[in-house]
């Protein structure tokens, strides 16, 4: 368990922006997962690393109980938990989502 929460604390501090999501960006295995990669090129995100839930049990549920967020995806950035896909959303109807990740983008 341990080597999980420390496995997604360096992925998290060492990459401006992580999704954890079930499928990966270019096959997403669900429609929130799906939205959330839309919603990041929507946003022009040029450096995305993204952690497929599926693939790990432990990673799926460890990281629920990381941010204290009980679905996925669940998006990071710059270090920070942002939320999920309805969290997302909102953000970027606002532009609040763009101008985070141009804070990165460069």
């Amino acid at each position: 368990m341990n080597e999980v929460n420390d496995f997604l604390k360096k992925t998290i501090k060492e990459n401006p922006a992580v999704l954890f999501m079930k499928g990966t960006a270019q096959f997403p295995q669900c429609g929130f997962s799906g939205r959330a990669i839309q919603i990041l090129k929507i946003c022009q995100i040029k450096t995305l690393i993204t952690i497929n839930v599926l693939e790990d049990d432990k990673v799926r549920e460890e990281i629920k109980k990381f941010s204290n967020w009980p679905t996925i995806p669940q998006l990071y950035l710059n270090g920070e938990f942002i939320g999920g896909c309805d969290i997302m959303s909102e953000m970027n109807q606002t532009g609040e989502l763009q101008q985070l990740i141009k804070s990165f983008n460069g």
